[in-house]
């Protein structure tokens, strides 16, 4: 159900993966970009997807079965790059930089284009949701306490604009195998949509808790 794999990288090689598979999936935010905005001619789009599927058709030629999943390294930290809202190898997640603190926060600073846009000129409500769950998620691993998401409870304030964003985090307190969050996104006017949570221990995880470290159950 859970796909960890082993692969104990050097240093370096995980720098030069981070360079080389995070640098064509940057590559690949900005061609959604642009097939969003684009307003070249129809033979021209035409063309350019015939590029795309020969250059997907190479990329297929040698691929993981299933999801991405979580590798896992000799020294026990984990790389959680197929995530879809911190993924570096995933060109659908922004991707957010989060910074954590043992007390229980997470918080980042992002933007989001066209590709995230619900309402015009708005981040869709969904997307929200997702960095959200995600940003408090994080919040209850940085403070000891993580779990998977058993609720989560939005309240949208007001629209959020398209472009540079904050999202944070904070533990509210913590029952048994329960963590409770409260968090937020919020242009520079303030917050635009808040986040209450709660992310339980599940069973498997508490059965694995002398194994390798977490970096993340989200």
């Amino acid at each position: 159900m859970f796909n960890y794999r082993s692969e104990d990288l050097s240093p370096e090689e995980i720098e030069r993966e981070r360079e080389v598979a995070g640098g064509l999936a940057q590559s690949t935010r900005e061609l959604v970009d642009a097939v969003v905005r684009s307003t070249v001619e129809h033979e021209e789009l035409a063309a350019v997807r015939a590029e795309i599927d020969a250059l997907t058709s190479r990329l297929r030629a040698s691929q993981l079965d299933g999801s991405y999943g979580v590798t896992v390294g000799g020294d026990g930290s984990m790389r959680n790059w197929g995530n879809s809202v911190i993924g570096v190898r995933n060109p659908i997640a922004p991707p957010l930089l989060i910074e954590r603190s043992e007390q229980g926060r997470a918080w980042a600073d992002f933007t989001l284009g066209a590709a995230y846009e619900g309402p015009p000129g708005l981040v869709h409500g969904g997307v929200s949701a997702l960095i959200l769950d995600q940003i408090c998620g994080e919040a209850a691993a940085a403070g000891g306490s993580p779990g998977m998401t058993g609720r989560l409870t939005l309240s949208y304030r007001r629209g959020t604009p398209l472009g540079p964003l904050h999202a944070e985090g904070a533990i509210v307190k913590v029952e048994g195998v329960k963590t409770y969050v409260e968090g937020h996104i919020g242009d520079a006017d303030g917050p635009t949509v808040h986040a209450e949570g709660v992310f339980i221990l599940p069973r498997w995880a508490r059965e694995r808790a002398d194994g390798p470290k977490q970096e993340s159950f989200e």
